[in-house]
């Protein structure tokens, strides 16, 4: 192809236009980065140096002498709030919403900071109150779960349970087993003030949010025996079987005192053997082996330990074997005494109950972890570290 005259005349129009472009962009750039405040790019230095207290405040200097940077805002925001400086936090985020220049979108946004900077600083009523204003926005789930929990920590056990029915239209999984729990404490706290309708009612629906609901039978039972229905209570304790045997150690010892005051402790405790003869349990043991000592005596319950003993060996149960020994030998002597004392102790030092969540130890089994608050998370029998 032959070159025409035109085209020696274009060729250079076009280079000149692309060293003009290139001119042009690079004038931006030097722009942009002049625009820069100086103390990013030492924040950016002191975090390749790891100084990152260092850092933070260069990054705060930026905050503060460019309003514009929103993300700068909230990335420090959240950086305080998770470091515990929770002053500096709210401070940041309340900044943020009082400015005038915000959409609606980003004013939700500053005020869902907020919110969960009042929530860590266990200002409940303020946390709450901006919760409110953001059930209907873009931040409605994570809004509502946060009032959720606010709910359950001041024991508001109505509105956490329409709290959670509004996350489950919101398509958030099914919240049964915790919704079962409210009206549980619902039950509990009528059952406290003698009113039984109330008590019996809560826990219907209890049951009927979740049929498998532990606690339900238990209360269910406890109101019974209330009112004074032995027989029904031992029905409604009896059920616990059916609906979850883990929890068996936690009614076993009901059982067995309502038996009694029908004058029946042998039926009770032949119902106490045969739970432990399905379902291993150092707790159902304890609980048989009082039973049988206080109806039968020393030496019966000495029988029963030592088969035990022989079919699930465990150091609390050896102390229950050697407390029986020493009460039923005549020639039992200090020897035998300190050596069951010494057993006793270790195993009451190391039985315990403890949240598969968290790792929270107690003596006494809660159906809410107090360090973590998940529900049924702490196992109804009490581990034993050797």
């Amino acid at each position: 192809m032959e070159l025409e005259a035109w085209h020696l005349l274009v060729l250079p129009l076009f280079f000149a236009l692309g060293w003009l472009a290139a001119r042009v962009d690079i004038r931006h750039v030097m722009r942009e980065s002049r625009a820069v405040p100086a103390s990013y790019y030492k924040g950016l230095n002191f975090l390749l140096n790891e100084q990152p207290d260092k850092a933070i405040e260069a990054f705060v200097e930026v905050a503060r002498l460019d309003p514009d940077t929103l993300e700068l805002h909230y990335a420090l925001g959240a950086l305080f709030r998770r470091r515990g400086e929770l002053d500096r936090a709210i401070r940041i985020h309340q900044n943020l919403v009082d400015r005038s220049d915000l959409n609606q979108r980003e004013r939700e946004k500053a005020l869902y900071e907020l919110g969960q900077d009042f929530l860590k600083a266990g200002l409940l009523d303020r946390a709450e109150a901006i919760f409110k204003n953001l059930e209907s926005g873009t931040h409605a789930i994570d809004a509502l779960s946060h009032l959720l929990d606010i709910y359950v920590l001041e024991k508001e056990w109505e509105q956490a349970i329409a709290t959670a029915r509004r996350l489950e239209k919101l398509g958030c999984p099914s919240r049964f087993a915790e919704i079962a729990h409210y009206h549980c404490e619902l039950a509990l706290n009528a059952l406290l003030n003698q009113d039984t309708e109330r008590a019996r009612a809560q826990l219907e629906q209890a049951r009927a949010a979740n049929r498998k609901s532990a606690r339900a039978v238990q209360l269910l039972g406890d109101l019974e025996a209330q009112l004074g229905h032995t027989e029904r209570a031992i029905a409604a304790w009896r059920e616990m079987e059916t609906v979850n045997p883990a929890y068996l150690p936690i009614v076993a010892d009901r059982i067995f005192q309502a038996h009694k005051q029908l004058g029946r402790a042998g039926e009770g405790i032949a119902l106490l053997k045969g739970y432990l003869a399905r379902q291993a349990s150092a707790d159902l043991f304890q609980t048989l082996f009082l039973a049988v000592q206080s109806t039968h005596g020393w030496s019966a319950a000495r029988e029963v330990a030592a088969e035990a003993l022989r079919a699930h060996p465990s150091l609390r149960i050896l102390d229950a074997y050697l407390q029986a020994v020493n009460a039923t030998s005549a020639q039992a002597g200090i020897e035998a005494q300190l050596a069951q004392d010494l057993v006793h102790r270790h195993a009451t030092a190391t039985a315990y109950y403890q949240c598969r969540e968290c790792g929270f130890k107690a003596r006494q089994f809660f159906w809410q972890c107090p360090a973590c608050a998940r529900w049924e998370s702490i196992p109804p029998e009490r581990i034993e570290h050797v």
